[in-house]
């Protein structure tokens, strides 16, 4: 057994002799290499200080883009709201507008059938009949029924079928 031993650590001294060489091979190696791998270190480092130079610089880009983006929305807002507010006003005068010139059309029918009411029945029809028949139609409905009756008996029997049909067909304002 000891002899066992003895061998074992003979061997054991022999492979580790071995293994220091290969160790100082190593490390003579790595000494040789040393200043290749500075100089690849150096570039790396050099590289990723110009990787973080240029996202700080896209970074702050950005955020200018965006702060100008956000301004010129705004804008945009602003200016939608003040279109929807014109409209809104516009569409109010429209209205007022188309009223009024409801009512003017109102009054200037009123005082049209109002000459024709005070018209004798013959003159009326003398007038109405050289007006187109919708026209005509237009301004007898505005008047009294007993008023139409006397003024289509005294027009011709063609015109005064027309604009009795177009009488029929509208809505009588009075």
């Amino acid at each position: 057994m000891k002899y066992i031993v003895l061998i074992f650590l003979g061997f054991s001294m022999l492979f580790g002799l071995e293994g220091q060489d290969k160790i100082f091979e190593c490390s003579k190696i790595f000494q040789e290499r040393k200043g290749e791998l500075l100089v690849e270190l150096e570039r790396i480092d050099e590289q990723r200080q110009a990787l973080e130079a240029l996202k700080i610089a896209t970074d702050e880009l950005l955020n200018k883009k965006e702060t100008a983006l956000n301004a010129k929305e705004g804008d945009v807002n602003a200016k939608l709201e003040t279109i929807t507010q014109k409209e809104a006003t516009i569409k109010e005068m429209l209205a007022a507008n188309e009223k009024a010139l409801e009512t003017m059309k109102s009054l200037k029918m009123d005082k049209v059938a109002q000459t024709y009411s005070k018209m004798k029945p013959s003159a009326a029809a003398g007038i109405l009949s050289t007006l187109e028949a919708p026209e005509a139609t237009k301004i007898l409905s505005s008047l009294k029924p007993k008023t139409v009756g006397k003024i289509l008996s005294k027009m011709e029997a063609q015109k005064a079928s027309k604009i009795t049909l177009l009488l029929t067909q509208t809505v009588p304002n009075k």
